[in-house]
């Protein structure tokens, strides 16, 4: 559990600290701009700021990701309220995810990978999982 949100834990000290020594040097407006800036980075690089897994049984295509992985933060950004169309499971999370990934990916826990329909995508382009996730609109 603490590793999933070392990242984020990491990142808010360096915002605390570098705020402490900017007050301290007489700024505090920019103290107080770069604390804001680091607590805003510390959430978009923490576990919050995915949708949570939903039950196994869920029709839904599958995104296994972990926290601090660039590439998954990248596909949560471009979906935006879209994300909540896949069933997001971090695989530092859930072990058996993680041997689901290895097993797709040859040994690798390579993220994000995305399962629709039984067949795995690994990194896939942002776009193109929009694509597959919203309904067709009918042509006029």
């Amino acid at each position: 559990m603490l590793r999933r949100w070392s990242l984020a834990g990491l990142t808010a000290t360096c915002g605390v600290l570098i705020a402490v020594v900017k007050s301290n040097d007489g700024a505090p407006g920019t103290a107080a701009l770069l604390l804001v800036v680091f607590l805003g980075l510390a959430f978009v690089v923490s576990p919050r700021a995915f949708p949570r897994a939903v039950a196994a049984a869920d029709s839904r295509p599958v995104v296994y990701w972990r926290p601090g992985c660039v590439f998954c933060l990248r596909l949560r950004a471009r979906l935006g309220a879209e994300a909540t169309r896949l069933n997001w499971i971090d695989i530092w999370q859930d072990p058996s995810a993680a041997a689901a990934v290895r097993k797709i990916t040859g040994g690798d826990e390579t993220v994000p990978t995305v399962v629709i329909g039984g067949q795995a995508h690994v990194n896939p382009d942002p776009s193109w999982l929009r694509d597959q996730i919203l309904p067709a609109t009918p042509q006029s």
